[in-house]
Formats: C-alpha cells, sequence, structure tokens
C-alpha cells in the first residue's frame, strides 16, 4: 500500500465510523425490541456499497476511499458478535440466532446486489 492509498482508507474512515454510530443510535432508538437493528443496517449497508464499487470499474483511489475506508468504518462485524452473545446470554436465543442469519444473508445478498449495479452503472 501506498502513503497516498493510506490516506485514502483513513480519510473514508474517518466519515464511516461517525456514521456508523450516528445511524446506529438513530435506528436503536426508534423501536423498543432488543435486536440490534442499528448494527445489522450499517453492515447490510457497507456490503451494499462495497458491492457497487467492487462491480464498477473504480479507481484504486475509490476503492481505497470508499471500499477499504468508509465501507471499514461503516461496517462492524465485531459488534455484530459481541451484540450476538449479549442477546444469547439475556436468554433472548430466537434474537440471537437470526442476528447471526439475517445479518449474513442480508450482506451477502446486498453484496451480490451491489456488484450488479456497479457492474451495470460503472463497468466497462
Amino acid at each position: 500500500m501506498t502513503a497516498v492509498a493510506g490516506l485514502w482508507v483513513a480519510l473514508g474512515a474517518a466519515i464511516g465510523a461517525p456514521t456508523r454510530y450516528l445511524v446506529d443510535r438513530a435506528l436503536q432508538r426508534t423501536h423498543g425490541t432488543s435486536f440490534p437493528w442499528g448494527t445489522f443496517t450499517v453492515n447490510v449497508a457497507a456490503s451494499l456499497v462495497l458491492g457497487v464499487v467492487l462491480g464498477g470499474a473504480a479507481p484504486s483511489a475509490v476503492v481505497s476511499a470508499v471500499g477499504t475506508g468508509f465501507c471499514g468504518g461503516l461496517s462492524t462485524w465485531s459488534t455484530l458478535g459481541y451484540e450476538t452473545v449479549r442477546l444469547a446470554e439475556a436468554g433472548e436465543r430466537t434474537h440471537s440466532v437470526l442476528n447471526v442469519l439475517m445479518s449474513t444473508f442480508a450482506g451477502l445478498g446486498a453484496a451480490s446486489l451491489g456488484l450488479l449495479i456497479g457492474a451495470g452503472a460503472f463497468g466497462p
């Protein structure tokens, strides 16, 4: 990785991480369930955006800033793991299992859709 690519990654992450926090807090306030909708939403959104970036013929600076930096800062698969364990420990096994299954399949589906969108909109 070049120094310039590292700066693009840092710039994207500087936008993605606060966006994750703000989206998560906003969504968690809107419902009364224990299901972590905020984390689910940012992970699926990051998967979709990453698919769009990688599906098209994006320049390396865009891949670094948006794909690696922004999507890496926006998504939080470690929080998915933490919240899944927390739900299981609280006896909410259905939500725990649904959190893993929904996040995995929705993330893969969003990434696949993003690849198609990227190829259609920005492909050669």
